[in-house]
């Protein structure tokens, strides 16, 4: 299935303790200064260490609190969104007597329930009583089959991943999509890399299964008998997954087949029943991401016994549902996923974990709440415009590239013209109507909630795609670039300090927001977004010589990644992070040339004692500002396929004639490159 592209990992966009805001005094002309020298560490030399130079004080003066795992810019403007979230669900859910169906008795009531811990409490595992029921009727294969995919239009992605979105080669339809899937660990990575801090993982996560299955009701000898099953199993369906590094071909993802083409595929496997369990009608063809995964699944099906998989099934339903469960369950769970692969201390408050599961499930719902007191329309008329100028600059920069034929230049423009921008909200709320939350169980509200995204997804079949549906919620602190929709989408949440402010002088909104917008356009020319076209279609719009000039100019970043090394042996992985590196670097570029338009970018005035440059530069440096614990920062470099913080600070501007000028780089300092050995792409 197809993945948004966004400026963060979805990770990283998770709140964090209190903070304060940071805004800095008035600066030159009326501007407000948003940078502040004393978060900067000017005992360090900027082109030994940028990253550090800009931020290094900021970094001592700011620890990560225990309830996270990153603390940076990023979490600072997610924290101020929470807080404001957190007022207007305390007011929904304070509100008596609310007309049932409308947004505030749903987002309302959602909060509510999840914030009554005493009742949840007294439920222990009763909520999921059903679905273990179900899972222990189970007589044969047939029944387990029908059981998985039937838990899948309750929200549960078990075995396999299933969804809907158009199709690639055709992106005027909606059609099936079947992924790999049935690890309980992130990536098939984890399940047979061998240095120690993966090691150490695997092994915590054995432990983690017999624990989870003692919580069930299994008595110690029996967990641990099971759990060794289940982790075999899961091992068997890792083998058959596809790594991150190969998951970024589009082309070796895109498997269109028809219903004879299954049968060939996964002889075993009824296709025709999976499709009818899963509520689909009238469909001849899917899109199959991984069949390899699929014949080993197929097999796995038939040849793991029946016990196995039933106990496989109950620890991944408790499992995924532990964080909505009573606290041992939850405490369990966040042992392994937070404490132990993440390095996070503490539980966030319990009112940050609910408020995130009812953005993610009603979050129109609460989104239109958000925009309605928050988003000023000043500052998307201001976006627009920032906007508009990348885009023209970006495409004086295709026009000039000297490694590309006016032929495939011609088809570059033609893509960048067609972008659709969506910026803020969305211009129609979702409508949850047919949406039940009740005022009296959480997990029932999540379920419910689950089932009806499924429907939502399930009713595009047969229907022109809507083009108008945005992948995130108003106040994310993220932005993205889909593909088939050759879209730039930047919510509302983003649009603020110290991403972006209409007050800020233009040195520093071109080197915060200008670099996002940059990045998100440059994913529309990456390694992965140059394959689709103006229209959003899976197709070669480039000739062979240029694709070859592509490759190697993008090869030289690649490189320029994989000998860095983060931390213990490990280096940041250069095919992993092709995509957003490419990104990084095209949007400071773009950015910067976009900026020396303006008055300030053609001019000499120092603000703060900065030229109009420096400030630049020190804006791109504090939007990347961050702390990571050493766990978090490991399991990235496995999964993410953005860089560190650290790298994505320091290694675009490397790449910058700009950037050495304007800090006077020497050949002797740590970040310096030879002008030959500079990436230059977009």
């Amino acid at each position: 299935m197809k993945l948004k592209l966004a400026i963060v990992a979805s990770s990283a966009v998770i709140a964090l303790a209190s903070c304060k805001n940071g805004r800095d005094g008035e600066g030159s002309g009326g501007f407000r200064n948003l940078l502040d020298r004393a978060n900067m560490d000017t005992t360090v030399s900027p082109g030994n260490n940028f990253f550090e130079y800009a931020g290094g004080n900021w970094l001592k003066n700011n620890p990560i609190p225990k309830s996270e795992t990153r603390w940076g810019s990023f979490n600072l403007l997610i924290e101020n969104n929470f807080n404001r979230l957190h007022t207007l669900l305390d007011s929904a859910a304070g509100i008596k007597g609310a007309v049932s169906g409308t947004p505030i008795q749903k987002v309302g009531d959602f909060y509510r329930t999840g914030m009554d811990s005493a009742a949840i409490e007294r439920m222990g595992l009763t909520p999921l009583h059903d679905i273990l029921t179900r899972i222990d009727n189970i007589q044969d294969t047939t029944s387990l089959t029908q059981e998985i995919v039937s838990e899948h239009t309750n929200g549960f992605d078990f075995v396999f991943g299933f969804g809907i979105s158009p199709d690639d080669k055709n992106v005027t339809k909606e059609i099936c999509q079947f992924g790999q899937g049935g690890l309980g660990m992130p990536a098939r990575e984890y399940y047979f890399d061998k240095d120690p801090r993966t090691t150490k993982i695997r092994d915590a996560y054995k432990k983690y299964i017999p624990k989870m299955l003692r919580l069930i009701g299994d008595d110690s000898l029996t967990a641990e008998r099971d759990a060794k099953a289940i982790y075999a199993l899961e091992e068997k369906l890792a083998e058959a997954s596809m790594t991150r590094v190969e998951m970024r071909d589009p082309y070796a993802q895109y498997n269109k087949m028809s219903m004879a083409d299954l049968a060939k595929l996964t002889p075993r496997l009824n296709w025709q029943k999976l499709l009818a369990d899963l509520n689909v009608k009238g469909q001849d063809t899917v899109i199959i991401n991984q069949p390899a995964f699929y014949k080993a699944m197929a097999v796995a099906l038939k040849s793991e016994s029946l016990a196995t998989w039933k106990k496989y099934l109950k620890f991944h339903v408790v499992s995924d549902m532990a964080p909505y469960l009573s606290s041992a369950f939850d405490a369990a769970r966040f042992d392994f996923y937070g404490r132990t692969m993440r390095g996070q201390e503490e539980q966030k408050p319990r009112w940050k974990r609910v408020l995130s599961i009812v953005d993610r499930s009603v979050g129109d719902a609460l989104g239109e709440l958000y925009v309605n007191k928050y988003f000023k329309p000043e500052a998307k008329k201001k976006m627009v415009e920032l906007v508009n100028n990348l885009q023209a600059t970006y495409a004086e920069r295709i026009q000039k590239l000297d490694w590309m034929s006016a032929e495939t230049k011609k088809k570059a423009l033609d893509k960048l013209n067609a972008f659709m921008k969506k910026i803020g909200y969305p211009d129609h709320w979702k409508d949850y109507g047919t949406l039940t939350i009740v005022g009296d169980d959480y997990i029932k509200n999540i379920i419910s909630a689950s089932k009806w995204q499924y429907n939502f997804e399930l009713n595009k079949l047969g229907r022109p795609v809507d083009r108008s549906e945005w992948g995130m919620t108003p106040p994310t602190v993220n932005a993205y670039y889909n593909p088939g929709f050759n879209e730039i989408v930047f919510p509302a949440g983003i649009l603020q300090y110290p991403f972006f402010d209409e007050n800020a002088d233009d040195a520093v909104n071109y080197g915060a927001i200008g670099g996002v917008i940059g990045h998100e356009m440059t994913h529309g020319f990456d390694d992965q977004g140059r394959l689709y076209s103006f229209d959003g279609n899976l197709s070669n719009w480039w000739t062979p010589a240029d694709s070859t000039n592509f490759v190697t100019k993008a090869n030289v970043v690649i490189t320029q990644f994989n000998k860095i090394l983060v931390i213990d042996t490990i280096h940041a992985n250069g095919q992993l992070t092709e995509g957003e590196n490419l990104a990084d670097l095209g949007g400071i570029n773009i950015a910067y040339e976009a900026f020396k338009k303006t008055k300030q970018g053609q001019g000499t005035e120092k603000i703060d004692g900065f030229t109009p440059d420096q400030r630049f530069f020190l804006s791109w440096a504090q939007v990347w500002r961050a702390n990571t614990r050493p766990e978090e920062l490991a399991s990235r470099l496995k999964t993410d396929p953005h860089s560190p913080s650290h790298l994505r600070c320091n290694v675009p501007v490397s790449n910058m004639d700009a950037w050495y000028k304007a800090f006077n780089v020497k050949p002797t300092d740590s970040l310096y490159r030879p002008e030959s050995e500079r990436a230059r792409v977009w």
